[in-house]
């Protein structure tokens, strides 16, 4: 059973622990001028090279042995365009890891709780704007 909690969130840096069979592991995702890079344990596991459109799914391996074999493959998904209205939370929108079995963990506009349509008004403005009827 793999877990996993976000440990740093930022505009150009996003952290993970992930603890899977009493091992622990860090997941980074760190944003530079002309790159994005996915790293292991401070290791390059995938980068994302350009100016625009870079990729922002990845796909990875926990667990594999010396051949390439076994191990669990998870998909990391990140949202990194930030809220430009609100200046006071310089972070990233959204951040996902995901096994076969579902989400291990969501946070922002990854969170499938955020895609869910919400049934009255005062539903809507709660979610939208924090407002409570």
């Amino acid at each position: 059973m793999m877990r996993a909690e976000i440990v740093r969130l930022g505009l150009h840096k996003v952290d993970l622990k992930i603890v899977s069979d009493d091992e622990m592991q860090v997941l980074q995702w760190r944003r530079k001028l002309f790159r994005d890079e996915v790293l292991l344990n401070g290791k390059l596991q995938a980068y994302s090279a350009g100016l625009w459109g870079r990729e922002q799914v990845y796909g990875l391996v926990f667990g594999r042995d010396l051949e390439g074999q076994g191990g669990e493959k998870v998909m990391f998904m990140i949202d990194p365009s930030s809220n430009d209205w609100n200046w006071s939370q310089d972070q990233v929108r959204g951040v996902r890891l995901e096994a076969k079995d579902g989400p291990i963990v969501a946070y922002g506009s990854l969170d499938p709780k955020s895609l869910e349509k919400p049934a009255t008004f005062s539903d809507w403005m709660k979610k939208t704007m924090g407002m409570e009827w």
